[in-house]
């Protein structure tokens, strides 16, 4: 089997039901998916290598979802057909999410991304999984998105930063907080 077919030379692209420009949103929104996917494979070899395998394990069954997400947004057209993403993904991220912070320091300020090699790559995963989010509700504006995809992906640039967290704690460095934030963590009984 060759890799390549030169069927795109002409600048469009299949999809499940048809062809579009490969600059469509459709094309835009599973494509930072991908992007995103090859971050979490990044991180995760990083975070195998500091003995991260809790995190690892994670990251893995979220790159199977963002596959699962990426399916789902590649139909041309989504209606009546068996989409891969479940609610219970978010519902689980949102699981890992209370655990990675109970287990990190109360937070107060905005924090910069970094400290550790890991939590760096979370947080670079945190930001363009923001930029897919974006790609999505721009999508969805024109065509139908399965729900469960714009939820899973809410949900999981807020895995990131707690996931970020966590591994700078379970690794020994601090957090680096942006020096010029005001207390925007408060708790709502502290005002």
């Amino acid at each position: 089997m060759k890799l390549y077919t030169r069927t795109g030379d002409g600048g469009d692209t299949s999809v499940k039901g048809g062809r579009v420009r490969k600059d469509d949103s459709r094309v835009e929104a599973y494509g930072t998916v991908d992007e995103l996917n090859s971050f979490v494979g990044q991180t995760a070899a990083v975070a195998a290598r500091e003995g991260l395998n809790e995190l690892v394990a994670e990251l893995l069954e979220i790159q199977q979802e963002l596959f699962d997400c990426g399916s789902d947004l590649a139909f041309a057209d989504p209606s009546g057909r068996d989409l891969k993403l479940a609610d219970s993904s978010a519902v689980r991220l949102e699981s890992w999410i209370d655990a990675h912070t109970a287990a990190s320091p109360a937070i107060a300020r905005f924090i910069l991304p970094g400290g550790s090699e890991v939590s760096a790559l979370l947080h670079v995963c945190r930001t363009v999984c923001r930029r897919a989010e974006r790609r999505i509700v721009t999508l969805s504006a024109e065509v139908p998105v399965h729900p469960p995809v714009k939820t899973y992906m809410n949900r999981l640039s807020d895995y990131f930063f707690a996931a970020a967290r966590y591994a700078n704690v379970r690794i020994g460095v601090p957090d680096t907080e942006y020096i010029r934030s005001a207390d925007v963590f408060r708790k709502k009984s502290d005002d």
